[in-house]
């Protein structure tokens, strides 16, 4: 059952990166954010033309863009990600709320970044966790009890089938029958890495969450057949709910003052059990480090 209301919460203290802005639930919970009065809101885009598109969107829908900002930023070149988080750093200095909503779907075949690493890999996986773990530090500085921070992934409900195969996390072994599958694999790897954020930042004054929004027909899925893309509209429209909706799951959870509890996984704003490979410990130390070694490996930290 999807939440119902998204109260009016004063963020004005709050400095707030939202990634995946530009469609579908991320474009929704950019206008809902920027009512809230944020001190900051800082939108990355890849697309200039789509993130001006944004801008002009908030602006005629609720007026309240002047502490909106759109800053350059692609989650498929590591380099990107890098060079943001860094300008961040320097130019901005404190972070209170970091959503790493933006995310792919590819159905069709195996797609390389310029990094030479899979497409969904990096893009719902290995580039958030790195423009993570180059903010966590400024997070912490910025945080406190009484203006506590927030670290949120938005995941997806085929995680359930997900699974970690640390000598396939590139698909180098292929079997791209099962794109949803594969997807899936990085959808459970935003909930292990929100718990394992937990275990790191305990005592620090953050909450970690990792969120279902519900089935929404956006423009995450990458397919090269009109044809596959006509059926997955039609099935998607069957069950779809609106981005509104979805952009109001993942909010509601990370903003209301009731959900104390770290590193909790929401489905469609309900607390709910993930995949059982989410509580293994050990799997989450072992993709933590894996990760942060495919980072040294191509010369990122």
């Amino acid at each position: 059952m999807p939440v119902k209301l998204l109260d009016t919460y004063e963020l004005s203290r709050y400095v707030i990166i939202l990634t995946g802005a530009t469609d579908g639930i991320g474009k929704e919970m950019a206008r809902i954010l920027s009512g809230f009065n944020p001190k900051r809101l800082i939108l990355p885009a890849r697309n200039k033309e789509k993130g001006n598109n944004l801008l002009e969107y908030i602006k005629s829908s609720n007026g309240h863009a002047n502490n909106v900002e759109i800053w350059e930023m692609d989650l498929a070149d590591l380099q990107s990600v890098k060079n943001f988080a860094n300008k961040f750093i320097n130019e901005v200095g404190e972070l209170h709320m970091l959503i790493n909503n933006a995310g792919i779907l590819v159905t069709s075949e195996i797609i390389k970044t310029k990094d030479n690493l899979e497409l969904q890999f990096q893009v719902n996986h290995l580039a958030p966790f790195f423009l993570t773990i180059l903010l966590l530090d400024t997070i912490k500085k910025s945080v406190s009890a009484e203006l506590p921070g927030k670290i949120a992934f938005t995941s997806s409900m085929i995680q359930a089938s997900g699974e970690i195969d640390f000598d396939n996390l590139n698909l180098e072994k292929g079997a791209y029958w099962n794109p949803f599958k594969s997807c899936g694999n990085t959808k459970l790897m935003n909930i292990i890495t929100a718990k394992e954020l937990t275990r790191i930042v305990q005592n620090e004054n953050i909450t970690t969450y990792s969120l279902h929004p519900g089935t929404i027909l956006t423009n995450v899925t990458h397919m090269n057949s009109a044809l596959a893309k006509f059926f997955m509209n039609i099935y998607v429209k069957m069950i779809a709910i609106t981005p509104e909706q979805g952009a109001t799951n993942v909010l509601y959870p990370v903003l209301s003052p009731e959900n104390k509890e770290t590193g909790k996984y929401y489905h469609e704003g309900i607390e709910q059990e993930p995949n059982k490979l989410a509580n293994d410990q050990e799997l989450a130390k072992k993709l933590w480090n894996v990760s942060v070694k495919i980072l040294k490996d191509h010369g990122m930290i």
